[in-house]
């Protein structure tokens, strides 16, 4: 399977990266093949249009999607992380309704939790939902959300309780964006411009009781938990990043000579390189673990914080000695690694960010979790 989605993102992704970018979005019909692929989500159930593979074969498969396109990347991610969610919490009908949609590439996802005023704080939102009915209605913004103004639904979390509650008084929906009340802004980003991050606003928007993901006023505590998986994910995206950067450089300083001499003769090209090549196997292997322990049902929610707050910091590092190892032509748009470095940069911010993954980390080493 990843040997299909290498050939895949080579000839049909790896082309077109720096053209997504300037046209601020993923082609429809790229997602619907990898949909029709099994790249999207090949861990969810069979029943419902997955392959029911393992956590590690998907991360393999978001790697290869990654290493020709980084951003499209973003695409197995989103499946995954909100398609466990829908698999795990929505109720059988609305599952069977959505999940199949998402897998197959005709519905894009998007992950709605962050707001103006609260980011690493999540549990401090104000995006509220009051009972009509058999409905709710929902009144607020999310914003920084990727994918805003090109998925068709969303996992939304929102405040069902008063906001004394804290975490206790949030509950997450499944929402259709096409929604009558709904409007959507876009950033203007230093990177990942495909993707498109913005924000989502909510006026009176009417969402059914059944598309309640977990139960009200527990969806924070419940669903949060995905972010474990996701988290392992967005390292071997990252790290996708910095494999191709070292592929492409290592061939270069074959090829450039200096001084009568290929540029592997001298160490104080090489060294650097050697030193990115040890850490990236590190932190690779650190992330196909952190999915295994997944896979075998095991605690792994600091192992997923050290992927999170290590992988991107570390490809962007890895980025950054590839374009400058490539001297003037590393630093001209002519050559990608200006593009890769500033997409890489965001995923240092989103899904969590250091100081919140270091906290995880401790609150585990010293039984606090």
């Amino acid at each position: 399977m990843a040997d299909t989605a290498r050939r895949f993102a080579q000839q049909k992704l790896k082309p077109g990266y720096r053209s997504r970018e300037a046209a601020g979005c993923i082609e429809r019909t790229l997602i619907q093949e990898m949909g029709a692929l099994g790249f999207l989500g090949a861990e969810l159930p069979q029943a419902q249009g997955g392959l029911g593979a393992d956590c590690v074969t998907s991360g393999l498969l978001l790697e290869e999607i990654s290493a020709g396109d980084f951003n499209v990347g973003y695409l197995n991610l989103l499946v995954s992380l909100c398609g466990q969610i829908i698999a795990t919490h929505a109720t059988p009908d609305t599952s069977i309704e959505w999940l199949p949609q998402v897998i197959a590439g005709t519905a894009l996802p998007a992950l709605a939790l962050t707001e103006p005023h609260a980011g690493s704080d999540a549990a401090r939102l104000k995006l509220k939902a009051r009972a009509d009915g058999d409905d709710y209605l929902l009144d607020g913004e999310k914003t920084s959300i990727s994918l805003a103004t090109q998925a068709d639904i969303a996992v939304v979390f929102v405040r069902t309780g008063a906001e004394a509650d804290g975490a206790k008084g949030i509950s997450a929906f499944l929402v259709d964006l096409n929604s009558p009340g709904i409007s959507r802004s876009a950033f203007d980003d230093l990177g990942s411009r495909a993707v498109g991050r913005g924000s989502i606003f909510f006026d009176g928007v009417r969402v059914p009781r059944r598309h309640l993901l977990g139960e009200a006023n527990r969806g924070f505590v419940q669903v949060m938990h995905g972010f474990d998986y996701s988290r392992a994910l967005i390292g071997l995206q990252c790290l996708a990043l910095a494999r191709t950067s070292l592929d492409e450089t290592w061939r270069y300083c074959a090829e450039r000579h200096a001084f009568g001499k290929a540029l592997t003769a001298f160490q104080g090209v090489t060294f650097p390189l050697a030193e990115c090549e040890t850490q990236y196997q590190a932190a690779r292997w650190l992330c196909l673990r952190t999915l295994w322990l997944r896979d075998q049902g095991l605690p792994h929610s600091a192992e997923a914080a050290m992927c999170k707050w290590w992988a991107p910091k570390l490809a962007a590092e890895i980025v950054q000695q590839c374009l400058l190892t490539h001297g003037h032509g590393g630093y001209s748009s002519s050559l990608p690694f200006e593009q890769r470095l500033r997409d890489v940069l965001g995923l240092q911010i989103g899904d969590g960010t250091a100081q919140i993954m270091k906290m995880i980390i401790a609150r585990h080493m010293t039984g606090a979790a």
